[in-house]
């Protein structure tokens, strides 16, 4: 973007730089190929994650733009970087579970890749000295973490990137276990898709072999990070790093 300047580092998170542009409506984002689980307790590398990532959150919000939903992707200026929308991010993670695995297994007493009846929609509360923990709308609403609409927003913008996702990645042979999604809300207060859509952030499996094919890997010691990492990238645009 012409006459954009990058300014100071706003923020470091776990998997991502934010810095300040000369427009006050637009941050730089910036990937890292750090690796945590745990909420932080395990940390690691995985070489090019930080590309892949952002490569593949690019490619699926840009897609979901033309499907309806509206997301803080503006353009891509490097392999790792990319300008987005100045959002207020919600203080929300709004879980979407398509079949049994993680978390839920556990919960549930049931083993990973039970389908189940529907979709289920969890709300988590960002924060992770308390472990981001799960809150129904009462909560959310009483906390004044958004409104009975807002979430009534984020729960259909949620699934509509579920219905789009699950049969855009049917073709390519993934199956979408699970994913994160976090909003934001721009200067004049619309709700719109942050964060990122990667395998940092989704379950993916093999749906001929189960393999999987995300974070789980490195969650788990499973080793072949780097591998389902490219793998995804292949799979999404048809090139590895």
């Amino acid at each position: 973007m012409k006459n954009l300047v990058k300014g100071n580092q706003l923020y470091e998170g776990k998997a991502k730089k934010v810095y300040a542009t000369s427009n006050p409506e637009l941050l730089i984002v910036d990937y890292k190929d750090d690796a945590t689980a745990f909420n932080g307790e395990k940390k690691g590398t995985i070489h090019n994650k930080g590309i892949i990532n952002n490569l593949v959150t690019n490619h699926m919000m840009q897609l979901l733009e033309k499907e309806g939903v509206p997301t803080h992707f503006v353009e891509e200026i490097s392999e790792r970087e990319t300008i987005v929308k100045n959002v207020t991010i919600i203080p929300l993670e709004v879980i979407v579970r398509n079949i049994i695995a993680g978390s839920l297994s556990k919960r549930v007493g049931k083993p990973e890749g039970t389908k189940m009846n529907k979709t289920v929609l969890e709300f988590c509360y960002k924060d992770d000295e308390l472990g981001d923990p799960m809150v129904n709308e009462y909560h959310i609403t009483a906390m004044g973490w958004a409104t009975k609409e807002e979430v009534d927003t984020l729960a259909e913008y949620s699934f509509m990137v579920n219905k789009f996702m699950t049969n855009y990645l049917k073709d390519l042979n993934i199956e979408l276990i699970d994913f994160k999604l976090e909003f934001g809300k721009t200067s004049d207060g619309i709700i719109v898709l942050a964060d990122e859509i990667s395998p940092d952030t989704c379950r993916f499996w093999d749906s001929v072999t189960g393999e999987k094919l995300d974070k789980d890997r490195f969650r788990r010691n499973m080793g072949g990070e780097e591998d389902a990492y490219n793998e995804i990238l292949k799979r999404l645009m048809g090139k590895t790093i």
